[in-house]
């Protein structure tokens, strides 16, 4: 072989060679590029200690969060916790919010049944067209947990139903508002009739009127929509116009967006001398309780975005095969003024925990498979 052939032979070998090298790079590397639940045979999944095999056998799993209230702070954070949980799993999570229009939402749960989801959360389903619609779901194979929704969907086999202790979140909200306001007090009820958990949040304020003669509702209001705390606002400025200083003495509002709506009117008009008690809380809320003279000094709560987790949880472990309730309610606690002012910082959702132990945090339904998919996708 001459010199010349000599070569050309020797760098065609080497090309091949470098060829194949790169080829098992790449195989290698696509090997192990998967991580969570979204890649089941990556050696990341295998190596996760009792992962259910219907997790790990999945290439890819697909959420749908749905809500039919919106356009509140409330709701973004529920949608956001359902959302950093999900994700913090492997998961792929869509989320929507309705905002209170009742078509929007039940062809966003028809269009879930049809969209290769495994799972579905659903929020403020109220009619009997979703109980139907949640039906559906079920006999398509894909499992369903209901926040704050229609009992009848806890007769369905499989379903949980989920909600705020919202017994618990009424009645502390409204024996600070008795302690505060003694024996006698005119009040004004901001509440709207058709939502389940107001159903159940009315019970205990009709029972509290009944142990306390003395309590006297005057005036109520109470609109569900995107623009429920404008509206709420011109409402209550109406009813200061209608009765002087002397004739309020206090406001219970079951829903946040009650209770910001009435905080505007009452500063506005300078009557912060009536007090709002009210139920539910946010970074927004927390703002107005915490600026001079505020007139809301009372709200009861459950952390939103631990809402959002925890029905993620529940739905990961339906979809893993394992066994759930039909029913859980999600644990209150009473923020007040007092509490907030021996914080020499801000409060906001986060730095709450500082002052409230245990706020915002809960271990129900982490399973130890669910925290080792956390941990291997660095969440």
């Amino acid at each position: 072989m001459s010199i010349r052939n000599f070569r050309t032979a020797f760098v065609l070998l080497m090309a091949i060679a470098i060829v194949a090298t790169g080829c098992g790079q790449t195989s290698s590397s696509n090997t192990n590029s998967g991580s969570g639940a979204t890649a089941a045979n990556s050696p990341v999944v295998e190596g996760i200690e009792n992962l259910p095999a219907a997790i790990a056998d999945k290439d890819e799993i697909k959420l749908m969060v749905i809500r039919k209230i919106g356009g509140d702070d409330h709701t973004a954070q529920f949608l956001a916790g359902a959302k950093q949980e999900g994700e913090s799993l492997g998961f792929k999570v869509d989320t929507f919010s309705a905002n209170g229009d009742t078509a929007k939402f039940h062809d966003a749960i028809a269009q879930a049944t049809d969209g290769g989801y495994d799972g579905v959360v659903i929020s403020h389903g109220d009619d009997p067209a979703t109980v139907d619609a949640v039906q559906k779901l079920k006999d398509k194979g894909i499992p369903v947990v209901a926040f704050d929704s229609v009992g009848e969907l806890a007769e369905i086999e499989g379903v949980t139903l989920t909600s705020q202790d919202d017994e618990a979140l009424a009645k502390y909200a409204l024996d600070q508002l008795v302690e505060e306001q003694a024996a006698e007090a005119n009040i004004v009820y901001l509440w709207v009739d058709g939502f389940p958990a107001m159903v159940r949040r009315n019970t205990v304020y009709q029972e509290t009127l009944a142990n306390n003669p003395g309590i006297k509702e005057i005036e109520r209001f109470g609109v569900a929509n995107a623009t429920t705390s404008v509206e709420t606002q011109n409402a209550v400025a109406a009813m200061l116009t209608k009765h002087p200083k002397g004739e309020i003495d206090a406001i219970f509002a079951t829903w946040d967006a009650f209770a910001i709506g009435a905080a505007r009117a009452l500063i506005e008009a300078g009557r912060t001398e009536i007090k709002i008690y009210g139920i539910d809380v946010s970074n927004a809320d927390l703002q107005i309780m915490q600026e001079e003279n505020s007139p809301w000094v009372a709200t009861a709560a459950v952390d939103p975005k631990m809402i959002g987790a925890v029905n993620v949880r529940l739905l990961a472990k339906k979809i893993a095969g394992e066994e759930t309730p039909s029913t859980y309610n999600l644990e209150a606690a009473l923020i007040s003024q007092e509490i907030l002012k021996t914080s020499t910082q801000p409060v906001n959702m986060v730095t709450l925990a500082d002052i409230i132990p245990g706020w915002g945090t809960t271990d129900a339904f982490e399973e130890d498979w669910m925290k080792a998919l956390k941990s291997s996708n660095d969440k």
